[in-house]
C-alpha cells in the first residue's frame, strides 16, 4: 500500500468525540473539514459535498480492503443512494457499504470501533 507521509492524518484509530460545524473532534484534537476513519488511521479527506465521492476520492479505501468489513458513508445531513458503479466496486473489494447522514455515521462508527469490528468511514463535515 502506497503511503502519502505529506498527507495530513492520525496513525491510529480513535472514535469521533464531536461533530459540527464544518470539522470534527477526535483524541484530544479538532480538525476542520471532512474524514477517513481507516486501519491505518484518520486522514483529512478532500471531499466537501456528496458529489465529489468518487471512485478515486475513495482509494485509500481500497487499498485497505482487506481490513475492512464495513465503510460507513456519512453523506451530510441529507442521506442519498450511492451510484451503481460505486456499489459494484465495494461489492468486489467485498466491503459492506452502509450510506447514512454523517450524524449516524459517526454514532454508528464509534459503537462498531468500540465493539472491535473491522469498521472504516468516510464522513462529510456538515455545520
Amino acid at each position: 500500500m502506497t503511503r502519502d507521509i505529506a498527507s495530513p492524518h492520525l496513525p491510529l484509530l480513535a472514535p469521533i468525540d464531536a461533530y459540527g460545524k464544518g470539522g470534527f473532534r477526535f483524541a484530544g484534537m479538532s480538525h476542520r473539514g471532512s474524514l477517513l476513519c481507516l486501519p491505518s488511521g484518520i486522514w483529512a479527506w478532500p471531499v466537501a459535498s456528496f458529489e465529489e465521492i468518487s471512485e478515486s476520492s475513495l482509494a485509500r479505501v481500497f487499498e485497505e480492503a482487506d481490513s475492512i468489513a464495513i465503510f460507513l458513508l456519512g453523506v451530510g445531513s441529507v442521506s442519498r443512494p450511492v451510484p451503481d458503479h460505486l456499489l459494484a466496486r465495494f461489492s468486489a473489494a467485498r466491503i459492506a457499504l452502509e450510506v447514512m447522514r454523517t450524524g449516524s455515521a459517526v454514532s454508528t462508527y464509534n459503537i462498531l470501533l468500540g465493539e472491535g469490528r473491522r469498521v472504516a468511514a468516510g464522513l462529510i463535515a456538515v455545520e
